[in-house]
């Protein structure tokens, strides 16, 4: 019986065998909807599949005898190029980030760096975190050393060192990713706030004063007519 090998070598993708192409003289047969048929020739196998109007694919060639289904190849393959296409739109290729300290490095800017390395991980990404060292401070590589050792410490719980601490030139540096398990905490949306009507108080007050002018009887005296005046003055 013939085996189906690759020498090409095992890191070699195998291609897929349709129709005529298969070359196995007896076949497990599987139809379109996943149902088992049976074991037959590949002949009659191809024969059941030209009056489906589909295609035979070997599916599993390394099964005694192979495993071949009925489907239509080309939609298949254009749905599984589809399905791959989109889970790399979604892929989150990972970065280096960099982030410079220095041994004078004081601790408000060091948690400040901190909380920047954490925001890398969280995007997935890895950080490589290195100290320059000036002048001077190339005598005392054990401070760069102890820095890093603190910011491994801060990162205890969200991050893994990948490399540990080299010296580069005049830098000192480790690699940090991302710790298995940790996942960033979610970002809360802020809520709007809600806009004060600066006109609406003064809107109703003027509304009220309308409506109390309306309402309220008037204290002023009625006018009295000239001719009435004129009347008083003779007496």
């Amino acid at each position: 019986m013939a085996i189906n090998r690759d020498f090409r070598g095992d890191n070699r993708a195998r291609e897929t065998r349709v129709n005529e192409r298969i070359r196995a003289r007896e076949v497990r047969l599987i139809d379109e909807d996943g149902q088992m048929i049976g074991v037959m020739t590949s002949g009659q196998a191809l024969s059941m599949a030209r009056e489906r109007g589909l295609d035979l694919v070997e599916v599993s060639p390394m099964a005694t005898p192979p495993v071949c289904k009925l489907m239509d190849y080309g939609r298949f393959k254009y749905e599984q190029s589809k399905k791959e296409n989109e889970a790399r739109k979604h892929q989150k290729v990972s970065e280096l980030k960099e982030i410079r300290l220095s041994p004078r490095t004081d601790d408000h800017d060091l948690s400040v760096k901190v909380r920047k390395i954490e925001e890398f991980l969280g995007e997935g990404d890895k950080v490589k975190v290195g100290v320059r060292f000036r002048g001077r401070e190339l005598a005392h590589p054990e401070l760069g050393r102890q820095l890093l050792e603190k910011i491994v410490a801060e990162l205890k719980s969200i991050a893994v060192v990948e490399r540990p601490p080299i010296m580069e030139g005049k830098i000192m540096s480790l690699i940090v990713t991302r710790a298995p398990g940790w996942e960033p905490p979610k970002k809360v949306a802020p809520v709007p706030r809600s806009r004060k009507n600066s006109h609406g108080p003064a809107t109703q007050a003027s509304a009220a004063d309308d409506a109390s002018t309306e309402t309220e009887p008037s204290s002023r005296p009625a006018p009295v007519p000239v001719e009435d005046q004129e009347d008083q003055a003779e007496l």
